[in-house]
């Protein structure tokens, strides 16, 4: 591949085995970014640790297709090494494509080209998005690494995407492959990973792995699964119950990586319009609720979730809901409602309503997945008639909503929450709900 090679001297960054590794001056925004809205661990949304408790400034972000958030090297390292832990081989002789990193910012790019050899690619690829394809907040220049290559163009420097190649060819003939041997041209096109040209890429890759723009993800999910290709890309919490991605989960196609800490980290932001969290870090921006969502084999998976029996939960549950009371069953599906995934009963047989977070500890070969209230048909037994919703402000009104989930029958009106009235019942519904069964041979 013609093109112009990376050099040495970059300023600020990690250093593995005594080797700096950093971004080279430039103005650019970055290009892996993800989405920014996220839900609590166990009940309700969330969002994002800002002043106030508000993620205005995200919601308003993703409304502009602000998609440019990009990831810190500890994370990539963190996720990578649970792939590399539970197969050492896992990326030898393969194709990697990054298809929303320029290596001038990404970290992703990066990474990989330092685990090159250690890893044993065969050869690593990534793209990056046109500028004037991106948002028009974003201040663009071209870095000197580009401009003083005997390809730049000045209009194509905008109008098109760029491709970076690294293979076992050495470039420099310095006795090793690394970044300095990467190789780059213009894309044909603007880089949109939907065009036939990264599209082609794809096909090529054994691996495609990135953190793609959050206002994109479904269709990008859709793209990887009809690629067929292993991939490991970041997203968010809510899109584990979106109906184009909860069938792939169920279906065991895709799945949680290891994740991030806490279910949170910081992502860069050329934004001026970033939220203010608590351990905010400069240009940076907090998120949670964010996740890995996968193919690739990982040892957490296979984890087993220690459990106590029924008996012993409704003994000695830290959960006020459960302890002392049991489990409630559903009015309107064929299960029971457990409210916390380590309140699971590990002895009981039937069917199970967990929270969505239940998926980050979620061992395929301890339980089955069934469904979710969008999809679970076989296990609904009633549907309501027109039921009046009280809000908790006391706001009466005629709705269907009581059918749109799971839903528990209330011995009396709750205090300031929302409830259903239906032929001089109450009810209840809880926050999303995925059902599950335990494996008889667990």
């Amino acid at each position: 591949m013609s093109g112009h090679r990376y050099h040495a001297g970059w300023v600020g960054s990690p250093t593995v085995d005594g080797r700096t590794i950093t971004a080279l001056t430039a103005h650019t925004a970055p290009d892996d970014a993800t989405d920014m809205t996220s839900v609590d661990e166990e009940s309700e949304p969330a969002g994002v640790a800002a002043a106030g408790g508000k993620n205005s400034n995200l919601m308003a972000a993703k409304s502009a297709k602000n998609d440019e958030f990009y990831t810190q090297w500890v994370d990539i390292e963190r996720e990578m090494n649970a792939y590399i832990e539970y197969d050492p081989d896992v990326f030898r002789d393969k194709v990697v494509l990054l298809p929303c990193d320029d290596p001038e910012w990404s970290n992703f790019a990066k990474f990989f080209a330092l685990h090159f050899t250690d890893y044993g690619i065969k050869k690593l690829i990534s793209t990056s998005y046109a500028a004037n394809s991106k948002p028009a907040n974003i201040n663009y220049q071209p870095t000197l690494f580009e401009t003083e290559a005997p390809q730049y163009d000045e209009a194509r420097t905008r109008t098109n995407g760029k491709m970076f190649v690294l293979d076992r060819e050495d470039v420099t003939g310095d006795g090793v492959v690394n970044i300095d041997d990467l190789q780059w041209r213009y894309l044909d096109g603007d880089g949109d990973f939907r065009s036939a040209e990264v599209t082609a890429l794809r096909d090529e890759a054994d691996f495609v792995i990135t953190n793609p723009p959050f206002s994109l993800f479904r269709p990008f999910l859709a793209w990887l699964v009809e690629g067929d290709v292993k991939f490991s890309v970041i997203g968010h919490q809510n899109a584990i119950t979106y109906k184009e991605i909860f069938p792939l989960i169920r279906d065991s196609k895709t799945w949680l990586g290891k994740g991030f800490k806490g279910n949170a980290t910081h992502f860069g932001s050329p934004y001026d319009d970033v939220a203010v969290a608590t351990d905010r870090q400069p240009g940076m921006i907090r998120v949670s609720g964010v996740m890995w969502f996968t193919n690739i084999e990982h040892g957490r998976r296979h984890e087993r979730l220690e459990l106590m029996t029924e008996a012993e939960n409704i003994k000695f549950s830290k959960h006020k809901e459960v302890r002392g009371v049991g489990y409630q069953r559903y009015d309107n599906y064929d299960a029971i409602e457990v409210p916390f995934t380590d309140a699971i009963p590990s002895d009981y047989d039937g069917t199970m309503g967990v929270p969505v977070t239940f998926l980050d500890r979620y061992n395929p070969d301890q339980f089955e997945i069934l469904g979710s209230e969008k999809d679970w048909d076989a296990g609904k037994v009633k549907m309501y008639p027109k039921q009046v919703q009280v809000t908790a402000a006391g706001k009466r009104s005629n709705v269907t909503k009581l059918n749109d989930g799971a839903a528990l029958v209330l011995v009396a009106p709750p205090k300031g929450e929302t409830y259903y009235e239906v032929d001089s019942k109450v009810y209840t519904q809880v926050y999303k709900r995925i059902f599950i069964r335990r494996k008889v041979a667990s």
